[in-house]
């Protein structure tokens, strides 16, 4: 029988990879994306075809309001940056930072990993072509996991580790584009955009969009998404 594992599904081309590499490891997944009040929606539903078309078991689809908090471009009036140069991109930590998303993701993956009894945790954090996010570095996901096996009811009882799991982290965005398209990831299915339009075209123009126009071009290969700018 193989192992469970819950996987943090965004909608975006990393987590769209890991939930790949999970399965390619021979766990079975059971995808958690977060509906946290975002301003692009529109990737919920590409969680939602992303987890079909990769086969996750089971998909998850958890609400918590950020908004009520604010404090980001991504859940507040604030407007998203454009046009960045690469330089300001990996220069400092940019207003598209939620506060306390990763913790607040995988505290839910953690809640959701013991009821249904599994121990590994995959979430897509990358520490080399990312936006300075603090709670994308190696050493955050070191201490998450010891937070995880203090604060559990299942590792206190000694039914096991919690482990998390971050394929990704030490990747280009090139190197992760080659490995989802690999995996056989559709990427068309995929929205990384934090400024899509009505339609849920891409803007090509927000660090995200960037990072991976950027990292498809590197890697060679056509992005399929649609952008407005196209």
């Amino acid at each position: 029988m193989p192992q469970r594992a819950v996987v943090l599904l965004s909608g975006g081309i990393d987590s769209s990879t890991t939930l790949a590499v999970a399965l390619q490891q021979g766990f079975e997944t059971y995808a958690l994306t977060v509906d946290y009040g975002q301003r692009h929606r529109r990737e919920l539903e590409c969680a939602g075809r992303i987890a079909r078309h990769l086969g996750a078991s089971r998909h998850t689809t958890v609400r918590v309001d950020l908004r009520a908090i604010g404090g980001s471009a991504l859940t507040d009036a604030i407007p998203v940056p454009l046009d960045r140069s690469d330089a300001e991109i990996a220069h400092g930590i940019p207003i598209t930072y939620v506060p306390a998303r990763n913790t607040v993701l995988l505290s839910l993956a953690l809640g959701h990993a013991e009821v249904v009894g599994a121990f590994d945790l995959f979430i897509g954090a990358n520490a080399i072509d990312y936006s300075g996010y603090p709670d994308c570095r190696p050493e955050y996901l070191a201490q998450f996991e010891r937070l995880a096996n203090l604060a559990t009811k299942a590792a206190v009882e000694g039914r096991g580790t919690f482990r998390v799991h971050a394929p990704l982290l030490r990747l280009t965005k090139a190197e992760i584009v080659r490995r989802g398209a690999e995996l056989g990831v559709d990427f068309s299915l995929t929205l990384s955009c934090y400024n899509p339009d009505d339609t849920g075209r891409a803007c090509g123009r927000c660090d995200s969009c960037r990072l991976r126009l950027k990292g498809f071009a590197e890697a060679g290969l056509r992005d399929p998404a649609a952008y407005v700018t196209q």
